[in-house]
């Protein structure tokens, strides 16, 4: 499995490297932006590693640059950018995760097991008139495709996942997010609401319901 290291830093570069490289990753280091997406783009690789300030390229520009034709593989930020509006900026970029400098290495090759994990689950769910197609970053509603961003993509899924199951605020935060701390789990309303407006829903239709003070559950209405 390959992994994208991209850092300006050397020494949190090479500290990664040799890290991921004891894990048994094979690993690709760029220390720039423009670097970093070239390198994305040229290279099969499994997981991006990627800081947001960087020269020539932010982290924000790679990340949209690679979602404009790569919506699967999965983005990591490591940042030390940390408020909540930077890391819902870097998730609707098309991240699927965000970790804020400094971390704990154990806990970066945990969330990197888990995205490699994701990528062999079943490639196709459906609710309702809703169908989503992993392999294809698709969303179907009424065979018709719908845009969303990667984490758009991934709390709607893991509600379809869960479906008939009440799925908590911690609980998305946790499962989703991939946070295991305190955290303001305000920021799933926002892409809560984005979701139910791109399927034309409102928040107490049964198709996706909310859980007051609670969560959310999705269920088949047939």
């Amino acid at each position: 499995m390959k992994i994208l290291i991209v850092e300006d830093e050397i020494g949190i570069a090479n500290f990664l490297k040799q890290g991921l490289e004891e894990e048994g990753y094979d690993v690709l280091v760029a220390n720039d932006g423009k670097t970093g997406y070239d390198l994305a783009l040229s290279q099969k690789v499994n997981v991006i590693l990627l800081d947001w300030i960087l020269p020539q390229m932010t982290g924000i520009e790679v990340c949209k640059s690679i979602r404009k034709t790569d919506s699967k593989t999965p983005i990591i930020f490591l940042t030390a950018k940390d408020t909540v509006q930077e890391t819902i900026e870097g998730l609707k970029a098309g991240a699927n995760d965000y970790i804020k400098k400094p971390f704990s290495f154990d806990e970066l090759v945990e969330r990197i097991k888990i995205h490699f994990r994701n990528e062999n689950e079943n490639d196709e769910m459906s609710l309702g008139n809703i169908k989503i197609i992993k392999s294809k970053h698709q969303i179907l509603v009424d065979n018709q495709e719908i845009a969303f961003t990667q984490r758009e993509f991934e709390l709607l899924g893991y509600l379809i996942k869960n479906k008939g199951k009440v799925c908590t605020r911690n609980q998305i935060i946790e499962d989703v997010w991939d946070i295991h701390f305190e955290y303001d789990t305000g920021v799933i309303d926002v892409f809560m609401n984005a979701i139910r407006k791109k399927l034309n829903l409102n928040k107490d239709e049964e198709l996706i319901k909310t859980i007051r003070g609670v969560g959310y559950i999705a269920n088949d209405l047939n």
